[in-house]
C-alpha cells in the first residue's frame, strides 16, 4: 500500500510538471521551444547570431533548437520541417535563399507556429509575423558616404575609377545594400567625377552569389586584366567583409598594397575579425558595424512577446513588402567603422577584445 501511494505521488507529480511545461535549461519551466535556422558557419557573424540568440532565449527560460544549413537550401528546408516536428512555438529565421521557404512555411503556420524573419527578409509568403533587422538602405548609405569622402567627391575632386560589387541576388537584403550606396555613388558617376571602367552598373552584372570571396576575388581577377592593365583603381564598393577579403587578394595579386601602389578605398559590412585586422593592418579600409547581440535581443523580445499574444514593438511598417505582405519590421542602426574608431566602437563596446585584434 506504502509503494502504491508513493507511485501515485510521483506520477501526480510528474504530471504537474508535464502541465507546467517541464523543467528548463536554467531549472525553472520551458516557457516555450524555439527553433533557430541560420544560414552558414561559413561567416563568423552567423555563428554570434545564433549563439547570442541562443543565450538570450535561455534567459527567459526558453529550450532552443540552432541549426546551421552551410549555404544548402534544401538542407534550411530539412531543418525547417525537423523543427516543426520536434513541436516548436515559434521559428527565427534568416534565409539562405528568401524565396525558397513559402511551403514550409506554410506547414509551420498550420501548426500555430510563429515566424520572425532574422535579418535577411522572407519572401512570397504570407506567414512571415515580423522582421527584426537593421537599416539595410543606410548601411550601403554608409558606405557610399564613407567612399565620398575619401575620395573628396563633394570637393569637387576626381575623376576617380571605381568598380562596383554587391551581394547575393537571392538575399532581398542585398539590393537594399546596393541602391543605399548607389544614392550616393550615382550622381558622381553620371557627373564622370567617378569612372568604372568595365562599364558595369547594374546589380544584376555586379551581384556575388552566396557572398562568396572567392567568387569575388575571380571577378576581380577579370575586371584587373580587362580594364587596369594601364589604370589604378581608386575605389572598390564592396558589400561585405568576406566579400572585400577577396578583393584584397585579388589586388595583392597585381601589386596593389605596396608604397608605389597603395591599395584603394575598399569597403565592406559586418565588422568580423579579419576584416577589422585588413583595417588595422591598412589593407581593407572601411566596414559597417552591425551589433548582433543588439540584433539578437530585438528578435528574442519579438518572439516573446508574440507568444504571450502582446504585439512586438516595431518601428517600420511601409518598407518591407516581401511580395505577398509589408511585414512590420524593427531597424537598428548600423554604424561606419574604419581605423579611427574601431577601438571605440568595437573594443570599448565589448565586442571584441582588445587581444582578439592582436592575435
Amino acid at each position: 500500500m506504502k509503494r502504491f501511494l508513493y507511485v501515485l505521488t510521483l506520477l501526480v507529480f510528474v504530471l504537474s510538471l508535464s502541465a507546467c511545461g517541464g523543467l528548463g535549461a536554467n531549472g525553472g519551466k520551458d516557457a516555450g521551444f524555439v527553433g533557430i535556422s541560420m544560414p552558414t558557419k561559413s561567416s563568423e557573424r552567423w555563428i554570434h547570431d545564433g549563439q547570442n540568440m541562443v543565450k538570450e532565449f535561455k534567459k527567459l527560460g526558453y529550450k532552443t533548437d540552432l541549426q546551421y544549413a552551410e549555404d544548402v537550401v534544401e538542407n534550411q528546408v530539412s531543418q525547417i520541417e525537423n523543427m516543426i516536428t520536434k513541436g516548436v512555438n515559434v521559428l527565427v529565421i534568416a534565409p539562405i535563399d528568401a524565396e525558397a521557404l513559402t511551403d514550409v512555411l506554410e506547414k509551420a503556420h498550420k501548426q500555430g507556429i510563429k515566424i520572425i524573419s532574422y535579418d535577411r527578409l522572407i519572401k512570397n509568403s504570407k506567414y512571415v509575423d515580423y522582421y527584426a533587422t537593421f537599416d539595410n538602405f543606410k548601411v550601403g548609405v554608409l558606405q557610399g558616404q564613407y567612399i565620398e569622402q575619401k575620395l573628396g567627391l563633394k570637393e569637387g575632386k576626381g575623376p576617380f575609377n571605381i568598380e562596383l560589387f554587391a551581394g547575393s541576388p537571392d538575399d532581398n537584403n542585398a539590393y537594399f545594400f546596393f541602391d543605399g550606396a548607389m544614392s550616393v555613388l550615382k550622381p558622381y558617376i553620371d557627373s564622370g567625377k567617378l569612372v568604372v571602367r568595365s562599364g558595369q552598373t547594374k546589380f544584376d552584372q555586379v551581384a556575388t552569389l552566396r557572398w562568396d570571396g572567392a567568387t569575388a576575388q575571380a571577378r576581380m581577377d577579370n575586371l584587373l586584366s580587362a580594364h587596369y592593365t594601364n589604370a589604378r583603381v581608386d575605389a572598390v564598393l564592396s558589400p561585405y567583409d568576406g566579400i572585400s577579403i577577396g578583393i584584397i587578394s585579388s589586388l595583392k595579386g597585381v601589386g596593389y598594397g605596396t608604397p608605389s601602389k597603395p591599395m584603394p578605398v575598399i569597403t565592406g559590412q559586418d565588422a568580423e575579425l579579419a576584416s577589422v585586422k585588413s583595417i588595422i593592418a591598412g589593407e581593407q579600409t572601411q566596414t559597417v558595424f552591425k551589433d548582433t547581440r543588439e540584433l539578437a535581443k530585438k528578435a528574442v523580445e519579438m518572439a516573446d512577446a508574440v507568444l504571450k499574444g502582446k504585439k512586438p514593438e516595431v518601428n517600420d511598417t511601409k518598407t518591407y513588402n516581401n511580395g505577398v505582405k509589408v511585414v512590420p519590421a524593427y531597424l537598428l542602426e548600423p554604424v561606419s567603422v574604419d581605423k579611427s574608431n574601431y577601438e571605440k566602437v568595437l573594443i570599448d563596446s565589448g565586442y571584441y577584445k582588445k587581444e582578439d585584434l592582436e592575435k
